[in-house]
């Protein structure tokens, strides 16, 4: 998403007259330090964002679908893409591997492969040559060549260099990772935070999500309501916080 907002923010900028100030990394490790106090307008990520409205961080009206990736695999540009079209030839790519990456942390497409590795029956067999970075890297280490097949959510790949996506994993095993915004509940210009969320659900935005790999998300009641809020204003937080200044 930090991508997406790449593209379209400086638009976003011009029209509402506000900066973005964006910090990205791991939903959960910024959803922590939100419940910890760190400011923020917009929260844009995976599905942490219960523990927010719980703990009153976010706006629970405001939470709004923006979009989903699946998990793919991944492979150094220029590198032979193995078979994966089916679970069976999934399995036996991931048993051939010299190296597989992905990531650690709960609350990832790492957590649930590690997950669907044991249902798959193979995860006694892989775990030497598993690396499990705690930081959202796995895509870099196999563009640097120290990690042959990588796991990660097909936006992550499609917007590293470096990196070719093999494909999504077989649909029989597929998970998606899924975006969505919502206000902070301590924002001085909510409506300007609101405007940032139409716009990433805007037909602005949506070739600029599907070229990165993602697809839109449903509409909701607070989609509905925000699709007539376009032009506002000021930082913000997306597996990303965003932060709007004038």
């Amino acid at each position: 998403m930090r991508t997406v907002l790449n593209e379209i923010g400086p638009q976003f900028e011009r029209t509402s007259g506000y900066k973005l100030n964006v910090t990205h990394g791991i939903a959960g490790t910024l959803a922590d330090r939100i419940i910890d106090g760190e400011s923020f307008d917009v929260f844009i990520g995976p599905p942490v964002q219960g523990r927010l409205i719980q703990n009153n961080k976010v706006i629970a009206d405001t939470r709004t679908a923006i979009a989903r990736s699946g998990i793919g695999v991944e492979m150094r540009a220029g590198a032979h893409k193995p078979d994966i079209s089916s679970v069976e030839a999934f399995k036996r790519t991931l048993l051939n591997a010299k190296s597989i990456g992905y990531l650690k942390q709960e609350g990832t497409s790492g957590a649930y492969l590690h997950g669907l590795f044991e249902r798959l029956g193979i995860a006694d067999t892989i775990k030497s040559k598993v690396t499990r970075p705690e930081t959202d890297i796995v895509s870099e280490l196999v563009a640097k060549g120290e990690i042959e097949l990588g796991m990660v959510v097909i936006t992550q790949i499609m917007t590293t260099p470096g990196v070719e996506l093999v494909g999504p994993i077989p649909q029989e095993l597929q998970s998606y990772v899924r975006w969505s915004g919502g206000v902070s509940a301590s924002s001085a210009t909510p409506d300007v935070a609101k405007a940032l969320i139409s716009l990433l659900r805007s037909p602005i935005a949506l070739p600029v999500l599907k070229a990165q790999g993602m697809e839109p998300g449903p509409v909701t009641a607070a989609a509905q309501q925000f699709s007539a809020i376009y032009v506002l204003r000021r930082p913000i937080f997306s597996d990303m916080k965003t932060i709007i200044r004038q």
